[in-house]
């Protein structure tokens, strides 16, 4: 298939914001896909499946040196038309729509030979990395249409600028092969276990049945079924039922330990592999997990080894992030491993089994070795009373707070549907991602200090303030300005002299004193006295909190004043 089909589709796309109208767009589209599958990727602006974390890691620098090579302006004009332009997608229009070579080479020019070369380029390393990655994209680019160009730019960037989130996907799937709606609830629970479009693309291609056969893969991650917040006692009984299950919530970050019966992996709810970053957690696990297989939902608790205490997540934080000195930080900043439930055990999926059942089995399977690896601890009631006492004690010991968790429920990976529930003391936190930030001055002159930051609303990115304090100094003393800093400067896409717009990648818990309306933002809301209290590299931006959440939290505030008389 020509890359010209995709840019075509790409532009269509983008002249319209209605979700209703893109699905019909894609859904006329995806026939063209049949044996070709892996194409679709690059309808997210990706060239690998969800569940391979291997990115392009491309740089706005180094786009704008290939756009330089490509075009034959000097990089100070193509950095200055930036500024003036501020998407390097038009830029490139800008600049090569003249080049004489782009009609000689644009009918050759193929999708599968976009991702082969983006492919090539994020394997590209060692010395000399840096040209031979500006040589790869910058003869696509040569080979490339101006229009073509645009969007090999921006899917370098991964900024395709078309509104396709996975939602819009999965239902233009749903509408291409089969348009029912118990369909598409059948399509979105295969991509959560799977995490790749072009499986599920091929298996609607072969039909309704194929779903039947769908399967958990040891040795993949996939998305983790997420708790909905509650903000007292008797509202947890009214979301997962009484009696309920009540467990502690850890301090820690969520890891699926999984296991094909010869590796053992660690995956953060982000996808990401981390297994060598934890090389005493698989040590433990396979030494205390007696199966011969198994996919474990489980946290991962860092603890003080002189004083015997738990230690919060913000300690044990740089352990995700570390390539280096690996076996030194383990021992430095050890974790205890909390299991708190079971998808899949010796060959069979355990997903629709009910909650209760599948901790029987953890129970069965996990040996418990105080300050290696333990179930989580939990209590089965319907006693108010009984259920403050486990909270108070769960706060007393430094937990975050207690999980409520349905026991007849199944598991239900990557969504928010009432079968899990979470109660915190302090409930005035979201996980949020970064969309722009403004340059600091004084002592932080040059740095990224005021952050611009957004909430999910389908399939685009709101925001719902600008938060600029809650960062430290210095490294001891938890996440710093310098590294924030040093994170986002690789994701600008555009900027000006003050301020810059950011790839959303980067995810921070952010606590605030409450919300409010506002015109000011996207969201249409407003965070009061917002401050960033963790950087959150084990999240993702499936993670984050919804406009939906937003209004909910609004919603509370609204009622809790009133029933002041306020």
């Amino acid at each position: 298939m020509l890359y010209s089909e995709f840019t075509e589709l790409y532009d269509k796309l983008a002249l319209t914001t209605k979700k209703l109208e893109k699905v019909d767009i894609i859904a006329a589209f995806l026939p063209k896909l049949k044996g070709s599958e892996e194409l679709i990727y690059l309808l997210r602006g990706r060239v690998f499946p969800d569940y391979d974390i291997r990115e392009l890691g491309i740089s706005t620098k180094l786009v704008i040196r290939s756009l330089s090579v490509a075009s034959g302006y000097s990089i100070s004009d193509v950095s200055s038309k930036f500024k003036s332009i501020g998407d390097l997608g038009d830029v490139a229009v800008d600049l090569l729509k003249k080049k004489k070579q782009n009609s000689l080479f644009s009918k050759r020019l193929t999708a599968q030979h976009i991702i082969d070369s983006l492919r090539k380029v994020s394997e590209t390393s060692g010395d000399g990395a840096v040209d031979k990655k500006v040589a790869i994209i910058s003869e696509l680019l040569i080979e490339s249409n101006s229009r073509e160009a645009c969007y090999v730019v921006r899917t370098l960037l991964s900024d395709l600028r078309i509104g396709v989130a996975d939602a819009v996907l999965l239902s233009s799937i749903n509408k291409a092969f089969f348009n029912k709606i118990e369909m598409l609830d059948k399509i979105e629970r295969a991509y959560d276990l799977v995490n790749d479009f072009a499986q599920i693309l091929k298996l609607s291609i072969a039909g309704e049945n194929a779903f039947e056969h769908i399967s958990l893969t040891p040795g993949r991650p996939l998305n983790v079924m997420l708790a909905t917040k509650v903000s007292s006692i008797d509202e947890a009984f009214e979301v997962c039922g009484r009696p309920a299950a009540f467990e502690h919530k850890y301090d820690g970050f969520r890891a699926i330990i999984s296991s094909d019966g010869k590796k053992i992996k660690v995956f953060t709810r982000r996808l990401e592999d981390v297994t060598n970053q934890f090389p005493d957690v698989v040590e433990v696990v396979s030494k205390h997990i007696k199966a011969k297989n198994f996919i474990l939902d489980a946290e991962a608790v860092g603890f003080d080894a002189k004083k015997n205490k738990y230690l919060p997540f913000e300690a044990i934080s740089q352990r995700i992030k570390r390539k280096y000195d690996i076996h030194e930080l383990a021992s430095k900043m050890p974790v205890e491993l909390k299991i708190f439930d079971v998808l899949y055990l010796n060959g069979e999926n355990k997903l629709d089994i009910p909650f209760l059942k599948r901790r029987k089995l953890i129970e069965r399977i996990v040996e418990n070795v105080p300050w290696k690896i333990s179930n989580s601890t939990q209590i089965v009631t319907d006693s108010n009373k009984e259920v403050e006492k486990f909270y108070k004690d769960a706060l007393k010991i430094g937990e975050e707070g207690i999980m409520i968790k349905n026991l007849n429920s199944s598991y239900i990976s990557g969504r928010y549907v009432g079968n899990m529930a979470k109660l915190k003391p302090n409930n005035a936190d979201l996980d949020l991602v970064i969309v722009g930030a403004e340059y600091g001055t004084g002592k932080r002159a040059g740095g990224l200090t005021s952050f611009i930051v957004a909430c999910k609303s389908e399939d685009r990115f709101v925001e719902v303030g600008k938060v600029s304090s809650g960062l430290k100094e210095k490294e001891s003393e938890g996440t710093t300005y310098q590294e924030i800093d040093s994170l986002l400067k690789p994701l600008v896409i555009s900027e000006d002299d003050s301020s810059v717009k950011v790839k959303p990648k980067i995810v921070v818990s952010v606590n605030y004193q409450n919300i409010q309306p506002s015109p000011t933002y996207s969201s249409g809301f407003a965070l009061r006295f917002p401050r960033i209290t963790h950087y959150r590299p084990e999240r993702g931006i499936h993670d984050i909190a919804t406009l939906e959440d937003i209004k909910k939290e609004v919603s509370k505030s609204f009622r809790r004043l009133n029933k002041k008389g306020l």
